[in-house]
């Protein structure tokens, strides 16, 4: 096994680890280098203090040491951090006599590992636990009052701050699953009106149809005229429930906008944001309302992230033989950067025949439109829904 091979194997991210989990939420790659730059207070001493060889013994044995259990501790399983903050609290406690800045520097690095391990009240209390012995050591080696208190606050600052961090990330989780149990719901309740609808539907009218193609059988050599008369029955029954079907249909394959809209709700209220929104009784191809449903998650998804507003209003209407589909907030606005779900949603709407135009000012938000012409099988009610504020 060659050296590399070898660091790689020791180093690999875990499954159940801070960096793996970073990783899958698309979190910055690079961050655990990152925040290893405030390692520069390791070597504050030669900057505030003279220094001798005991300092540069402590400091030159136990620097190593704390990168191997830093790299563990944000690589191996969370479950197993405490043990990589208590290190790093012990190497700080050990390093103090001698290199002052530096054993505070470890210190402040294993309350920000504290606040990742197991529940909240016990990362409080492991947080707690380091800095109070951190304010025991620093008065038994005669440091200022001033000095352990300023750093004690700011070891209780960066483990709080993780902390912080720690719960909202698990909010998010939340909301993720609850945005994914929605559209199951409204997938499962779709399915159930499709089969309500089909059995509705349609087992009355293939009844009819047996029983006249029976009867028509049974005439067709004793009454010709009588069996053509059934047979145009049949004909018509058909047409008929082939015209109940495809309406059905169109009815069913509208809720896939309906199911999104109710999607964007639940993201939009979870972040303080309100939802208005106003429908016209449009009834659209499937193709087009899959599209406009994803054009929807692509705008509100943005006006969530990006756009700081307090309000998200959504239209569908008919303006003069036009589809018009209109996002608005009123969040920061400013310049918009395309990227690729703007260039994605760009596309979509072209190839239905749509054309895509966003409004952006700073401070006074940002409005998206997506307008086309009425599908000619599509018929348009004459009266849209009232707004309806959430």
């Amino acid at each position: 096994m060659t050296m590399q091979s070898m660091l790689s194997t020791l180093f690999r991210a875990t499954p159940d680890s801070i960096a793996f989990r970073n990783a899958r939420e698309g979190k910055m790659r690079y961050g655990m280098m990152f925040n290893l730059l405030w390692t520069i207070w390791v070597f504050g001493d030669v900057i505030f203090n003279h220094v001798g060889r005991d300092w540069m013994w402590a400091t030159v044995a136990s620097f190593p040491v704390f990168l191997l259990l830093y790299f563990y501790g944000y690589l191996q399983p969370q479950r197993h951090i405490v043990f990589y903050a208590a290190a790093m609290a012990v190497l700080g406690y050990l390093v103090m006599p001698w290199n002052h800045s530096g054993g505070t520097s470890y210190i402040i690095y294993s309350c920000a590992y504290m606040a990742f391990f197991g529940k909240t009240p016990q990362s409080i209390a492991a947080i707690l636990a380091v800095v109070s012995a951190y304010v025991l050591f620093g008065y038994m080696q005669g440091w200022p009052w001033v000095i352990i208190l300023s750093m004690s606050m700011v070891a209780l600052s960066v483990g709080g701050g993780n902390l912080a961090y720690r719960l909202n990330a698990g909010k998010d989780a939340e909301l993720r699953l609850s945005h994914e149990e929605v559209r199951k719901l409204a997938a499962l309740a779709e399915r159930e009106r499709i089969g309500r609808d089909l059995h509705d539907l349609l087992g009355h009218t293939l009844s009819l149809i047996t029983l006249k193609s029976e009867l028509a059988n049974r005439l067709f050599d004793r009454d010709p005229k009588a069996a053509r008369r059934e047979i145009a029955d049949v004909e018509r029954v058909a047409r008929d429930a082939l015209s109940q079907v495809r309406r059905a249909v169109t009815g069913i394959r509208a809720a896939g906008f309906a199911a999104e809209l109710a999607s964007a709700k639940l993201m939009l209220e979870s972040s303080g944001t309100h939802l208005e929104y106003a429908l016209a009784d449009i009834e659209l191809p499937p193709e087009i309302e899959t599209v406009l449903a994803l054009t929807l998650r692509e705008a509100v998804t943005n006006a969530q992230r990006h756009a700081n507003a307090s309000r998200v209003s959504v239209a569908l209407e008919d303006d003069a033989q036009m589809l018009v589909l209109r996002v608005a907030d009123n969040g920061r606005g400013g310049l918009i950067v395309p990227g690729n779900g703007l260039t994605g949603m760009r596309e979509r709407l072209a190839g239905i025949g749509a054309q895509l135009s966003i409004e952006s000012q700073r401070g006074r938000g940002t409005t998206l439109v997506a307008k086309m012409p009425l599908p000619r099988r599509a018929p348009v009610a004459t009266t849209a829904t009232q707004l309806r504020t959430a």
